[in-house]
């Protein structure tokens, strides 16, 4: 028993209770009372109408208590919506809950029908404090969908230690009272700090068991930013910024793995059935190596396959199981690597679904369905509510390879309804229908008159072959004797009595065992009396029958037998003749026979037929006289199968089913017929109707829409039910589309009008056929096809309008169901162009000159616009074009101008008019045609100088009619008269080759160069270079040589910059040193070596860091590093990253390079570049390496400025 809360606990917690009541209260009525405020704005037709909410009930804020279970319950209003909901339980932005279902999280799911209320749970077990979080809960149905949030909040459990706070009191003073002496509030305090360390101690725990350990493994080796949401979204973690705080907090060190140069990667992902491979790379290829799986060491197979690729090392898994779906690692030397492999199933598909069934109270219901995995996962349901063993022990399931079974053995009315089969990848829904058995009887028991030590047979036939019953004789249950027997064979039921007796004459009574029905016949026992007769005595016939007429009608039932006993008396014993119509019936065996016996003449059908129906007659004569009696048999039967079955019309989820009725009724009349549908493939037949149906039309619902189905019917009469008719042909249920919708008037001339519509928002399952358009004149009724053909596009043009006139427009959407509601356009059109002024869209490349090279084709396409449709005219330079050389080609929307083979002279200018009435725009176009230059003129060697030689020449006669862009020359020795390029693109006139060999005589030729490449033929030097060799004397100095050697000098600092993320840029410094110092870069103290994100140039003193795409990780103290013989040198700044690019102008602002600084010293979106290096450079100081220091950075001036 818990012990009861001290005074002031109760009091804090009622203090709390009300406070909470006032703010619930608060914001009740918060709202009650704001349009008081406002009532003008109260006014419904001013405020739109706010969508009603699906959800009846909405989780609020929940605190749970760790360890302990919580559920989450949501209802859904039914009747908004038309079927079933779809739920999904999200926690956070993107972990459905639903696949984490199992021992932690269950779903449940109920629906009340009376209030059309869906309700649905979500239940945790044993909450940690990793389920904190928003969670959201979505619905969704095919029209509607709406979600509610939600908070889940976790709080350590309790202890009895912070409740009974009061208890760290103490009287003081001895031997007294509990109630006297003073309050120890020292100890008070120190209790409360104890347990103050010990909270924090607990939270702190608390923290660190709120993630899995191996997650902060995972979470501890992430290289990449994109890694840490797709670890937390995989292990469900929300507070993803809470996250990076407490692994930024955790010191990591990182270590350089001296075996692994790439190790794994944190997680792998296949498909259930494909191949991975998982890489390592390892700095030794002579390495041992070893792979392990969930501890356990794999070796070679064909499952596991290894692999060498140099330093790779490769394990390839084949054909991935969900055994595969464990932790791996790699093992080299001393030093392991970790990775897991995710296996995924793929959905899981229903390959044969569900079907209709009609069973009978008790009868075993089985549902099958066949998916396309073995061993896969199913959930079955019952009108929306998922089957359990637990939930009903009556439902059994069953798998069998591909195929699942739910199994019912003893089927009752409650077990009809909508059973739905779901997996990962479908489901599949079929109609289970139960109904109470209904016995039909087939053959009644008829009666019987029998003669003395003769037997007698009841027989009866019923539909259900598996019913029992039981014989009374006037009430009293009959059993079997030596004399009496009784049979059951199928469907039939037979009581015989042998020897009969007077006291066998009774009623006899045939009830089936569960049926509350019985079948009652007479035994009448005929007696013989023995009288005198006189020796002659005129023929007699007895005929006892049950006809009334004036003649005697006997009716049998097809298929049964017939016996008529005729006695007959007469002396002498007369002679008996029988005749069927006009024709003498002789036969004594067979199927219908003559059995003679003394006073008796006996007629035997064993199974009646059609063609036995007919007047009997039977006639006796003896020497004395003569008789004769007529009998009309009639032979009933079951109908023929009605006619002529179709279907008429179809909707979204009904048919109407005609027929006709039977050409031969059975000789009875039709009662009524029968009726039954199946799904086309199904071999499973469900009746549609229990009683007899008197119509000659059904219409049948309840269907699935785009579902084939076939349907039969059956006819009834007295006797019993006819053979099915023939099957209808297969047909849909499917209903019209919806009305096409966004009519609209594209375009109208005077005599046509261009319409342009949507699809409709809804197809169904028979899709769109196409559209039909009609017009009809304003104020007629009369609508007149457009379109003898159904239009697939979505606009269509009507023609041969009335010019002048007002028309309405509709639009009808037609598909195998029939036409939609047509789309009908608000406001008659006026058939009637209007005038648009005329505009050439000259496309962007044609609005500056358009090159194209000899013999290529020239095409272009100009749009306009203009209605009417205008006047266009080409010219070319103010002249028509001659059309032998030009095509020109005109729309109604475009021109086209077209040169098959473009020549020089077709350059020119080119102008296109665009003409209605008084209106015009114009637009030219100019063309160019080029061509490969002629070469150049007069290639002349000027001078020759030491191994040099200067060479000029002119420009060529012939540019190609295009810009010379530059020169080609080559030289060639003239012994060996082998040519070698000297300069690829030399843009000036004139050249100085050198590196000549000495001794050697040369010739130069020159290709002249434009945008179509080189001229064909080389211009060729008039005349040779010859290079004489000259004597080499050493004239040893007459001065002592200046010492250029120094130190090295930091000539211009690194200055301290801010760039924004995402843009690149570079850091700059400017150094001097004899002989050349080796320059060195370090970050944060840490030299940078060969990383791709850096890029160190060196020009002639001015060095300089290129940092490619700078992140806030590339923020640091970046210091340059320079070293020689005679000493060293550094400078260092400080490089700040922004996030988030400033608003920056392009103005020209003025800098330390003066007030408008040229635009080849702008670089990037308002920075500032460097000086060019020839700017650092002493005219007089060429010979040392690196820059002169100037006197201020306004001094800095390029080479040859003013």
């Amino acid at each position: 028993m818990p012990e009861p809360k001290p005074a002031a606990a109760e009091k804090k917690e009622k203090k709390k209770e009300e406070k909470k009541k006032e703010e619930k209260k608060d914001a009740v009525e918060a709202p009650k009372e704001a349009p008081a405020e406002h009532p003008e704005d109260a006014q419904p037709q001013d405020k739109p109408a706010e969508p009603q909410s699906l959800f009846l009930q909405k989780p609020g804020h929940i605190l749970v208590e760790c360890g302990k279970e919580v559920a989450v319950e949501v209802q859904v209003d039914g009747g908004q919506l038309v079927g079933k909901p779809s739920v999904k339980w999200f926690k956070g932005k993107w972990l459905e809950l639903g696949i984490k279902s199992g021992q932690r999280f269950q779903f449940k799911e109920s629906y009340d029908k009376e209030k059309k209320v869906h309700t649905f749970e979500l239940h945790i077990s044993k909450v940690v404090i990793g389920d904190r979080g928003d969670y959201r809960c979505e619905v969704a149905s095919k029209e509607k969908s709406d979600l509610c949030n939600f908070n889940i909040d976790v709080e350590a459990p309790r202890t009895e230690e912070s409740e009974n706070v009061l208890q760290a009191f103490k009287r003081t003073g001895e031997g007294k009272d509990h109630v006297a002496g003073e309050l120890d509030f020292s100890g008070l305090l120190k209790k409360r700090e104890v347990q103050g360390e010990e909270k924090k101690k607990k939270k702190k725990d608390d923290d660190d068991d709120a993630f899995p350990p191996e997650i902060w493994e995972l979470l501890k080796g992430v290289t990449k930013k994109s890694e840490y949401e797709r670890i937390a979204f995989q292990y469900g973690i929300t507070d993803l910024r809470g996250m990076l705080k407490r692994l930024k907090k955790v010191k990591v060190e990182v270590k350089k793995s001296e075996a692994f140069t790439m190790k794994l990667d944190p997680a792998y992902q296949v498909d259930k059935g494909q191949k991975i491979k998982l890489v390592v790379e390892i700095s030794n290829p002579d390495l041992p190596i070893k792979w392990f799986k969930n501890g356990q060491e794999i070796k070679p197979s064909a499952k596991y396959i290894f692999e060498n690729v140099g330093k790779k090392r490769i394990l390839t898994i084949n054909k991935c199981t969900l055994a595969d779906d464990a932790a791996y690692e790699c093992l080299v030397s001393d030093e392991k690597c970790f990775t897991e492999v995710f296996v995924k199933e793929p959905p899981v598909l229903i390959v044969k679904g569900l079907d209709d069934h009609q069973m009978f109270v008790g009868d075993r219901v089985e549902l099958e369905v066949e998916v396309s995995e073995e061993g896969a996962q199913v959930m079955w349901m019952k009108d929306g509510v998922e089957l359990t063993r637990e939930a009903a022990f009556k439902y059994r399931f069953k798998k069998d390879g591909k195929k699942h079974f739910l199994i019912i053995n003893e089927a009752t009315k409650e077990d009809t309804g909508q059973y739905k089969v779901m997996t990962n990848g479908g489901q599949s829904e079929g109609e289970l229908v139960v109904e109470d058995k209904q016995l039909e009887v087939i053959q009644d028991i008829a009666d019987l008159t029998v003669k003395a030590t003769e037997q007698a047979e009841f027989k009866c036939e019923v539909s259900d072959e598996k019913v029992t019953g039981k014989w009374y004789k006037n009430g009293v249950e009959v059993r079997p004797s030596k004399r009496i027997h009784i049979t059951h064979k199928g469907r039939f039921h037979k009581l015989l009595i042998e020897d009969v007796r007077p006291e066998d004459e009774a009623d006899y009574t045939f009830i089936p065992d569960g049926y509350a029905i019985s079948l009652s016949a007479k035994l009448n026992f005929l007696e013989i009396k023995v009288e005198y007769v006189p020796k002659q005595e005129p023929p007699k016939i007895h005929l006892d029958c049950s006809g009334k007429t004036a003649e005697n009608t006997i009716i049998v039932v097809a298929g049964n037998k017939l016996r008529l006993d005729v006695p007959i008396t007469g002396e002498p014993a007369p002679t008996v003749s029988w005749m069927k119509g006009d024709q003498v019936f002789t036969e004594t065996e067979g199927r219908a026979r003559i059995e003679t016996h003394k006073e008796e003449s006996s007629f035997v059908i064993d199974s009646a037929e059609r063609g036995d129906e007919g007047r009997y007659t039977i006639t006796v004569t003896n020497p004395v006289g003569q008789d004769c009696a007529s009998l009309h048999i009639k032979v009933v039967d079951v109908p023929d199968p009605p006619e002529a079955v179709r279907i008429t019309s179809v909707g979204e989820d009904w048919a109407i089913l005609v027929w006709e009725p039977p050409k031969y009724d059975g000789g009875q009349p039709i009662t009524g017929y029968l009726m039954e549908r199946k799904k086309k493939g199904s071999m499973r037949w469900m009746k549609l109707n229990f009683e007899a149906y008197t119509e000659l039309s059904y219409e049948s619902t309840r269907m699935i829409e785009g579902v084939l189905y076939e349907m039969r019917v059956f006819a009834l009469n007295a006797i019993g039910v006819s053979q099915p008719s023939l099957n209808t042909k297969p047909f849909m249920p499917i209903a019209p589309t919806s009305e096409p919708t966004h009519l609209t008037l594209e375009d109208v001339t005077d005599t046509t009008a261009t319409l342009k519509w949507r699809p409709p928002d809804r197809l169904g399952a028979g899709g769109i056929d196409g559209y039909l358009v009609e017009y009809c004149l304003e104020g007629s009724d009369e609508w007149v096809p457009a379109n003898t053909e159904l239009v697939e596009r979505c606009g269509f043009t009507v023609k041969g309008l009335p010019t002048g006139q007002r028309i309405l427009f509709r639009v009808t959407g037609v598909n195998i169901a029939g036409k939609s509601t047509p789309a009908t356009m608000a406001q008659p059109v006026t058939i009637r162009e209007i005038m648009e002024q005329p505009k050439i869209r000259l496309p962007r490349q044609l609005r500056q000159t358009y090159i194209k090279k000899v013999g290529e084709q020239v095409n272009l396409v100009i749009p306009f616009q203009g209605k009417p449709r205008p006047k266009v005219t080409w010219t070319k330079d103010g002249q028509p074009l001659d059309p032998k050389e030009v095509s020109v080609r005109t729309s109604d929307f475009d021109t086209i101008l077209f040169i098959r083979s473009a020549a020089r002279h077709h350059s020119g200018q080119y102008e296109l008019s665009v003409q209605i009435e008084n209106m015009q725009d114009t637009a030219t176009v100019r063309i160019r045609v080029v061509e490969k230059p002629g070469p150049p003129v007069s290639v002349l060697v000027k001078e020759v100088w030491g191994f040099n030689v200067l060479l000029e020449w002119e420009p060529p006669k012939d540019d190609g009619n295009s810009e010379i862009t530059g020169y080609a020359i080559q030289k060639a020795d003239k012994k060996t008269m082998e040519w070698f390029t000297v300069y690829e693109h030399n843009r000036l006139t004139r050249c100085t080759v050198s590196d000549l060999v000495m001794g050697n005589e040369y010739y130069f030729r020159v290709y002249s160069q434009n945008i179509c490449g080189l001229s064909d033929s080389p211009a060729i030097s008039k005349n040779t270079a010859l290079i004489q060799k000259t004597g080499i004397i050493y004239k040893p100095l007459d001065y002592q040589e200046h010492d250029f050697r120094m130190a090295p000098k930091v000539l211009t600092p690194l200055i301290d910059r801010t760039v924004v993320a995402g843009y690149s840029t570079a850091l700059n410094c400017a150094v001097r040193g004899h002989p050349k110092p080796k320059v060195t870069w370090l970050k944060n103290r840490m030299e940078i070596w060969e990383d791709p994100k850096f890029l160190m140039k060196n020009n002639q003193g001015v060095l300089t860091l290129h940092i490619r795409k700078p992140s806030p990780f590339d923020a640091a103290t970046y210091t340059c590093v320079v070293v020689n013989e005679l000493g060293e040198a550094q400078t260092e700044c400080k490089l700040d990253v922004r996030g988030l690019p400033p608003v920056r102008t392009h103005a020209t602002e003025p800098t330390q390079a003066g007030p408008a600084a040229p635009p080849q010293q702008r670089q990037g979106r308002g920075h500032w570049a460097l000086p060019p290096p020839s700017a650092f450079l002493h005219p007089h100081l060429h010979r040392c390496w690196g820059a002169q220091l100037c006197p201020s950075p306004a001094a800095w001036k390029p080479r040859g400025s003013q």
